[in-house]
């Protein structure tokens, strides 16, 4: 098992991520690239060895109900293998985005129509000229409108 200091020094090694000293000497490390409300990719990592790992965007782990993973008994390579796979499932998909149309119009069964419009890095939905709802990517704002009863016209 590796030591506090050598998952530490391991976890240092991704200039991605910000470190995070939280109680009883504890760290969290952050990445504020994710495009997901998830920032912590390394939780609670304890100066006994315990912590976790983010890895609910991924398969072939076994998380707990936050989707993180325990490392206490990794590797130094599957500790560096699932730490980038953690970052990279967080990391902005930008070719997605780039893939939808700046605006869309979407209405729903009483012909009722809304918006959505990408403005900056925002997806905003209009119903005619007041503002509906804001949402950081395309997916959610889709989500949210099909959820709502609309459909693209």
């Amino acid at each position: 098992m590796l030591t506090f200091e050598e998952k530490l020094a391991i976890i240092e090694s991704f200039p991605e991520l910000e470190r995070r000293d939280v109680s009883l000497g504890r760290v969290n490390f952050h990445y504020h690239d994710s495009s997901y409300d998830q920032k912590n990719v390394v939780y609670h990592l304890h100066p006994n060895g315990n912590g976790f790992v983010y890895a609910g965007k991924m398969t072939g782990y076994e998380t707990n109900d936050k989707g993180m993973v325990n490392i206490r008994d990794f590797t130094e390579k599957a500790l560096r293998s699932t730490i980038r796979k953690s970052i990279l499932s967080l990391t902005p998909k930008e070719t997605e985005e780039n893939e939808y149309p700046e605006e869309e119009v979407w209405i729903n069964n009483n012909t009722v129509t809304l918006t959505l419009l990408k403005e900056d890095d925002l997806w905003n939905v209009y119903s005619d000229e007041m503002l509906d709802g804001t949402f950081t990517t395309y997916k959610e704002a889709s989500n949210y409108l099909s959820e709502e009863g609309f459909s693209r016209v």
